[in-house]
């Protein structure tokens, strides 16, 4: 037949068969050792295929299959897919658990097979009496306020105790408090406290006393931090500080821990609707506290109806605040058991491109563009006066409020 090259059939089909091949491996890689992201994978099958199809329809030639075969195993090679260890009973200790991020985390843990140790700040509450319901008797509930040395050691022994002789293997540090949102000037000192000593000093304590557990055992130490941890954001001062000094704690503890065999993790949310928020009896409560500590000069300045409108911003984020704990629960149950854990994980929508933005833009554009997202439903009164020297009764727009694009 004219213009017919047996050849090119041959090329095609050898084509075919290392397409197959590559990917065939590639995926039952992924799945036995549990792929990390599925979107890499799936683009890099993608352009794998776009090679395969450039290479036959310009070169067809024995050259090109070579070079298509050596995109194929170099893809393999760096295909981001990690050994995981066997869950094996292993056990756990997970602080603030009666509700949000570290209730779920128990009752996932315990389905797969964990021991869990899990802390609660009222184990007779409806959090503590949910896990006992729903959960294997492999759980375990344990007393525990974070910021109560004496707590810390009983629950210590505790642990050893229940143990018998099995090791403990992971330490994760959830328990938390956000206190009230406001500008960092107007927060009383009390608000900046109550966020150290939960969100720092309670778990710099709790992970020096099990430390010991964590060294015997070669196990995970994995701190609970947050996108406000990691980034600046306006209204979390405290909070944001808080949580700052604990990533620096676990970059710094991953650091010298590793000679022991311990591995570090420092997990930072976006906004999951955990309940951190409070409730709006709680709001009133800690507004009234701000408004008491207020100099009269600082109440001037900003007016009382700034200061009632920063509520607004407390309803708003559970509304923007995503239900679906999946994405962490997998980045902790990642950190327990990969052979080689990350030591920072940004689970939730917009996490890691806030992190980016920040790390990797000029700083005017970053605060441009969280001032934007942030931006608060009013101004402060000294800043509404006019130019003839009045100040302007009204509010902005309320959709000046909030950007949707915060989560």
């Amino acid at each position: 037949m004219p213009g017919y090259h047996p050849e090119a059939d041959n090329t095609l089909l050898i084509y075919m068969g290392v397409t197959v091949l590559c990917g065939g491996t590639i995926l039952y890689r992924a799945k036995k050792n549990q792929m990390e992201k599925a979107t890499p994978l799936c683009l890099g099958l993608l352009l794998l295929f776009a090679l395969e199809i450039l290479c036959f329809a310009t070169l067809r030639s024995y050259l090109a299959l070579s070079l298509f075969s050596l995109a194929c195993l170099v893809f393999y090679i760096y295909t981001p897919t990690q050994a995981m260890l066997p869950v094996d009973l292993k056990a756990v200790l997970i602080t603030g658990s009666d509700s949000g991020l570290g209730h779920e985390l128990a009752k996932y843990l315990d389905r797969l097979g964990f021991i869990v140790f899990a802390t609660v700040l009222n184990e007779k509450g409806p959090g503590a009496e949910m896990l006992k319901k729903i959960c294997s008797d492999r759980l375990s509930i344990l007393q525990l306020d974070i910021t109560s040395s004496a707590q810390i050691k009983e629950a210590y022994l505790e642990v050893k105790r229940k143990l018998h002789n099995r090791d403990l293997w992971g330490v994760i540090n959830n328990a938390g408090v956000m206190g009230y949102t406001a500008d960092g000037e107007l927060l009383p000192m009390h608000s900046y406290k109550q966020c150290m000593d939960v969100n720092f000093f309670g778990p710099v304590e709790l992970s020096k006393t099990f430390l010991p557990l964590l060294r015997k055992s070669k196990g995970r130490l994995i701190n609970i931090s947050s996108m406000a941890g990691g980034i600046p954001m306006p209204r979390f001062a405290a909070y944001g500080a808080s949580k700052a000094a604990l990533t620096m704690f676990s970059g710094v503890m991953r650091q010298e821990l590793s000679k022991w065999g311990i591995k570090v993790a420092t997990v930072h949310p976006s906004a999951f609707r955990t309940g951190i928020c409070g409730t709006p009896e709680l709001w009133n409560k800690e507004e009234q506290k701000l408004l008491e500590d207020l100099s009269p000069d600082v109440m001037k300045d900003y007016g009382e109806d700034y200061i009632d409108n920063l509520k607004m911003f407390l309803t708003y984020i559970p509304s923007v605040s995503s239900a679906d704990f999946s994405p962490v629960l997998c980045d902790v149950l990642h950190a327990l058991l990969a052979e080689r854990p990350h030591g920072l994980y940004t689970p939730g929508k917009n996490a890691y491109k806030y992190f980016l933005m920040f790390c990797y833009f000029p700083l005017w554009f970053y605060d441009f563009c969280m001032g934007r997202i942030m931006s608060s439903p009013s101004m402060p009164k000294a800043l509404r006066a006019t130019e003839t020297g009045k100040i302007e009764p009204g509010e902005e727009a309320e959709n000046a409020c909030l950007s949707k694009n915060l989560i």
